[in-house]
Order: C-alpha cells, then sequence, then structure tokens
C-alpha cells in the first residue's frame, strides 16, 4: 500500500548489531517508542516490528511499559510464562536492591536517586519467539504516584539506561496516551511512530503526540494509520489530519484490516506465516523506512 523507499544495509550471517546513526552523532542508535490512543495496536505492531527485526538476526530488546502487559503474550511467549512474568515496579526485592527502601516502607527515607541497574536486561528479561529479548516494566513512571517513591525511581533509571544500550535495536511499547513523553521516557530515542486508526480521537492523540515528539527531540516520526478497510476510512483520517494543521511526519504508512491478525490472537505468529498478505507486506515497508537510516516520504494509496 505504500511506495518503496531506501532500504537498510545488506545482512549478515549471526545475530547482528545495528549501529544506525543520525548523520555524525553517534549517541543514538536504533530506538523506537511507539505510541497511540488505546486500542489502535501498538502492542501487535510492535510485536512485529520486534520479530521482523530478529529474523533478519538483529539484537532486539522489546519493552514493555503498558501496565495491561500484553506486548508478551502478542511475541508469542507462553500463555503461562507470560502470566508468570513480575514486572519490574512490582519487584520490591529488586527496588530495594537498588534504590535502598522498599516500595511502601513510608515517607521520609532516604532514595539513591542514580542506582546502578546495568543488569536489569540480563537478570530480568525474557528470550521470547525468534530470540526477541524482552524487558516488561509494567508501568511508566506515573505522577500520581509521588515523584521520590522507589518503584518509580527505578523506573526512571532503567528507562535512562535503556536508551544508552549500544548494538541493539529497541522497541518501546507505552500505555495510552502521552504520559510517557510528560515523564521524558522517550528521551534518547531516535524513532518514533505514532499509530492511529481512522477514528477522530484516535487521530487527535496520534498528532498531540507527534508534536511532543518532536519537542522532546526525536528527529524522525512516523505515521501509521492502523485498520483502514477502504479508501473512505484513508480519506476520513487524512481529512481529520488536515483539520488540526497536520504534522511534517517523516513517513506515513497505511495498514490494512487484515481478520487474520484474530486467528491466533493475541499473538502476531499467524500474519508472520503469511508473507502475501497486504497488511504484513505494509510492515515490512515500516521496518524497511525505521531502517533505512534516512528521512523518506512514503505515499500510501489504497
Amino acid at each position: 500500500m505504500c511506495e518503496s523507499h531506501p532500504h537498510g544495509p545488506p545482512h549478515d550471517h549471526g545475530v547482528r548489531h545495528l549501529d544506525l546513526r543520525v548523520g555524525p552523532d553517534h549517541s543514538r542508535e536504533f530506538r523506537v517508542v511507539l505510541t497511540g490512543k488505546g486500542g489502535v495496536g501498538k502492542t501487535s505492531l510492535t510485536a512485529l516490528l520486534a520479530r521482523l527485526l530478529a529474523r533478519e538476526h538483529h539484537a532486539v530488546l522489546a519493552i514493555d511499559a503498558d501496565p495491561q502487559m500484553n506486548l508478551p503474550y502478542a511475541l508469542g511467549l507462553e500463555r503461562e510464562a507470560a502470566r508468570d512474568l513480575v514486572p519490574l515496579g512490582r519487584n520490591d526485592d529488586y527496588v530495594e536492591e537498588k534504590i535502598g527502601v522498599r516500595p511502601g516502607s513510608g515517607y521520609g527515607l532516604f532514595l539513591k536517586l542514580n542506582p546502578d541497574v546495568s543488569d536489569v536486561v540480563d537478570r530480568f528479561g525474557v528470550r521470547g519467539p525468534d530470540g526477541v529479548n524482552l524487558l516488561v516494566m509494567g508501568t511508566t513512571v506515573q505522577p500520581a504516584a509521588g515523584c521520590l517513591c522507589p518503584e518509580n525511581t527505578l523506573l526512571a533509571a532503567v528507562a535512562d539506561l535503556v536508551a544508552l544500550r549500544p548494538g541493539e535495536a529497541i522497541l518501546l511499547d507505552t500505555q495510552a496516551g502521552v504520559e510517557h513523553f510528560g515523564r521524558a521516557l522517550a528521551k534518547g530515542f531516535r524513532h518514533c511512530v505514532v499509530l492511529t486508526d481512522p477514528t477522530f480521537n484516535g487521530v487527535q492523540v496520534g498528532l498531540y503526540s507527534a508534536r511532543l515528539a518532536d519537542q522532546l527531540g526525536i528527529p524522525f516520526v512516523h505515521l501509521v494509520i492502523n485498520r483502514v478497510r477502504s479508501q473512505a476510512d484513508l480519506d476520513r483520517a487524512l481529512g481529520y489530519l488536515q483539520e488540526d494543521g497536520d504534522f511534517p511526519f517523516s513517513t506515513r504508512h497505511v495498514l490494512p484490516f487484515d481478520a487474520a491478525m484474530l486467528e491466533t490472537e493475541p499473538a502476531v505468529d499467524a500474519l508472520l506465516d503469511q508473507p502475501d498478505s497486504p497488511l504484513l507486506q505494509s510492515v515490512l515497508g515500516l521496518r524497511d523506512a525505521l531502517t533505512a537510516g534516512e528521512e523518506a516520504w512514503v505515499r500510501c494509496v489504497s
């Protein structure tokens, strides 16, 4: 559904550590945060991108920062294993080890504000299908929970760490809305994928997210319109964009509705097994835009 655009560098054998950089600035590598209104398909798209990148021998770290914690299921982990995962924010022992205070132990205690959490992925990362490494945070830093509570301090430190891990393709699945931008969780990420469906509310949240991502300094902001059933759906979404002033997205993509996504829901395996699926082909186009290492305009048609 989208025109072709530059592809990434040739593949090699074994696990590949990405070095896709922004011009002369080597401080940023391949970091993607996915955002949008609740229910527009962020988790499924995160899982698809993660597994497609892993199948190309990239080292992939997928991070679930949504309190609903559905990314393990979407990636295809066994249900029992996914249910047994304890998010970092609820791992009281690890919080106490790193912060010096156990959650719920009371106020007025001294916290370690810059804890060393460099071991977090090795200790709590879970290997999923196709070799995707998964880290479940469970939530972003919530202002209502108190700025200096132990679990928030830990999650903030982990968020800073993952933006600095070298040689990995890192994909961050966020909770609904834009709170992760308010707390600067996406700082240091190179790409923001703004996902919407062809609804007024979806487009409004998407545009707000895109503008916040731009203010945060994320250099590439991509638009994805999901679950498009017809040209009328696409025209309606584009109309909503124009009404609210639009945004200079680096690329724009259309993902057609595909009932195959429901066959093994919540896992994405059914779609990965259908290489000729228009939906999968559109996701591959998004993957290529993210790994191209340059801005591109992808004109989407019905």
